[in-house]
């Protein structure tokens, strides 16, 4: 893919950050900048900070940081070109380019195969002599109507072993795409390959995005075979940890609540009987990427989960991760039925609506779960239920609320709520405690490059580190720094560098700086995300300093280059000809 410096600049200059973050994160002025909680992980202060100036923002906590661009890739899922064109879209420009990714397929071809394969599973379903077997599934046993069937894209894939592969070929799709997709699987025997359907013999409830693209699926069989559930795995289009089922449509709905159910079943029996704010996860246990997805279009979240042990732990994690992002969360208790399409069939939309607005919060719900593995009569056994009821309070961050639950306690198992206090206390210095010293702890092995993932080679050398921390954050500021490396007037060269992603970097700003094409956001299309944010901290460190001037260039290239060896005679490769070359220009020395 190549973009040119101009429309890339087109675009940022069309998506004010400022703008582009304030529809996903509550911003509030900060002297000449913004802040706000990161969208990226979860915290209780805004640590997360927007420069207007530089159209830039970065997460001081956990080291998110970039442009629009980088922006647009982490919170909607992107890649670099499809970024590139959702902002473009947002702002009126058309671009085109080519859909290449390091697999050779693109995430537009592999959407493209998606429709494709949900046409195809659509048109089996109604056909009765494919599908018979799921529309008697659907129809009959949860007795869903066609339209419901029709509004979800329910479809049937064929208890055959290529059905659906023999159409997509047909259609132009390699077998490799198919298989990068996750609609077959690659097959060999005695030299022979072939790709078989990845989806055989099941109902099929295609994933469907806010942009209404059918990202992946889901299938239930119908025989007893295993598993029952079977989702798509990550692809180019895909990743199950950042997305949920049926939110392209209770997106519409949700703005005062979420239901949070466990299958996709629940969702559509949910939507079916009017409750169009229901979603579901994607086969997996919810993650922190959908608490915060659900945190960006609600403000409060029923889990609605199964009544058994599993599904009660299900429930006490979501409970933690929902709440962690600032969502107010209850939870659904239900009698009388072990499903919400059951307890619907039953009693009806009305009194399930009752049951929403009587649902209990995280608390009530942890208190009532608490005390019923114990006996109150039991001195030990009230003890025991004290103490998980204290660890839980301990976590909540309002004093005043801490304060009403230790209140509610108290009440329940007849202790002095002085006494409760003193313990959730003792238990909130104690976690205090080791959270501090665990931060001072990462701290200096992240100053060492212990645990880090972005440059592994950091610990080897950490004098070097430091060096080339501060030519590629000078780099990135400062176009004199880029000119005389380009020009060879300042002898720095790839292999000059210890670390492997540092050099990656330094060869790629050079390279585009030679062809007249630097520019920042033009790197998102080389680096990760989380790489982006590195060097956005880098950045940031950089113009935090009062001096960035030739000296500080100058001592970091003597310094690398003598950690790794080098012994300097050249004029062009000499401290003094660098020295000579910045004094005939304007170098920077400050911010």
């Amino acid at each position: 893919m190549m973009i040119s410096r101009e429309i890339i600049e087109e675009i940022r200059s069309r998506n004010d950050i400022v703008e582009l973050i304030g529809s996903y994160v509550n911003l509030k002025r900060a002297g000449a900048n913004f802040s706000g909680l990161c969208p990226y992980h979860s915290e209780k202060s805004p640590s997360f900070t927007v420069f207007p100036a530089t159209q830039s923002f970065y997460c001081f906590g956990c080291g998110a940081g970039g442009d629009a661009i980088t922006f647009a890739m982490k919170s909607e899922n992107l890649d670099y070109p499809s970024a590139v064109e959702f902002l473009a879209k947002r702002a009126g420009i058309t671009i085109t380019f080519d859909d290449k990714e390091k697999d050779g397929i693109g995430k537009k071809r592999v959407l493209e195969m998606n429709l494709a394969a949900a046409k195809y599973f659509r048109a089996c379903l109604f056909d009765q002599n494919i599908g018979k077997t799921g529309l008697e599934y659907l129809a009959g046993n949860r007795r869903l109507s066609p339209a419901v069937i029709k509004h979800f894209g329910l479809g049937f894939a064929p208890n055959s072993f290529d059905s659906l592969a023999r159409h997509l070929k047909s259609l132009g799709y390699k077998d490799e795409e198919i298989q990068i997709a996750f609609l077959g699987r690659k097959m060999e025997k005695n030299g022979r390959e072939w790709t078989n359907d990845m989806f055989r013999n099941r109902v099929m409830f295609p994933i469907i995005n806010t942009s209404g693209d059918v990202i992946a699926f889901g299938g239930r069989v119908m025989d007893d075979s295993k598993p029952k559930y079977l989702n798509s795995s990550d692809t180019p289009g895909f990743k199950k940890s950042k997305n949920l089922f049926a939110l392209n449509f209770a997106k519409n709905h949700c703005s005062e609540r979420l239901i949070l159910c466990e299958g996709y079943m629940d969702v559509i029996a949910l939507h079916a009987a009017g409750f169009e704010n229901a979603v579901a996860t994607l086969g997996t246990a919810l993650t922190q990427e959908q608490a915060r997805l659900m945190a960006k279009h609600t403000k409060q979240v029923i889990i609605s989960y199964d009544s058994d042990e599993a599904g009660q732990a299900a429930t006490r994690k979501a409970v933690r991760m929902l709440s962690e992002v600032g969502l107010d969360v209850r939870i659904l208790r239900m009698e009388g039925a072990k499903d919400p399409d059951e307890y619907i069939k039953k009693y009806g939309s009305d009194s399930f609506r009752r049951l929403l607005d009587s649902s209990r919060t995280g608390f009530e719900f942890k208190m009532e779960t608490t005390l019923q593995r114990y006996s109150l009569d039991v001195p030990s056994d009230k003890i025991k239920a004290s103490g998980e009821l204290c660890e839980y309070i301990s976590e909540v961050w309002s004093e005043v609320e801490r304060d009403v639950y230790i209140s509610a306690v108290a009440k329940r198992l007849g202790l002095p709520a002085e006494g409760i206090k003193n313990d959730v206390e003792r238990i909130r210095r104690k976690k205090i405690k080791t959270y501090n010293e665990k931060t001072v702890q990462e701290a200096r092995l992240g100053a060492m490059g212990v645990g880090d993932k972005i440059n592994v080679d950091g610990i080897k050398n950490v004098k070097a580190k430091s060096a080339e921390e501060a030519i590629i954050g000078l780099l990135l500021i400062y176009d004199e720094y880029r000119d005389g490396v380009c020009d060879g007037k300042i002898a720095l060269s790839g292999e000059d560098f210890f670390s492997e992603f540092h050099r990656r970097v330094f060869e790629r700003i050079t390279e585009m700086q030679r062809d007249d094409r630097y520019d920042f956001s033009l790197l998102g299309e080389y680096f990760t995300p989380d790489e982006m944010g590195r060097l956005q901290g880098l950045e940031r460190k950089r113009r935090a300093l009062t001096e960035n001037g030739k000296q500080v260039f100058i001592g970091c290239v003597e310094a690398l280059k003598k950690e790794k060896g080098l012994t300097v005679t050249d004029e062009t490769d000499s401290i003094d000809a660098i020295r000579r070359l910045l004094d005939s220009k304007r170098g920077p020395s400050k911010q």
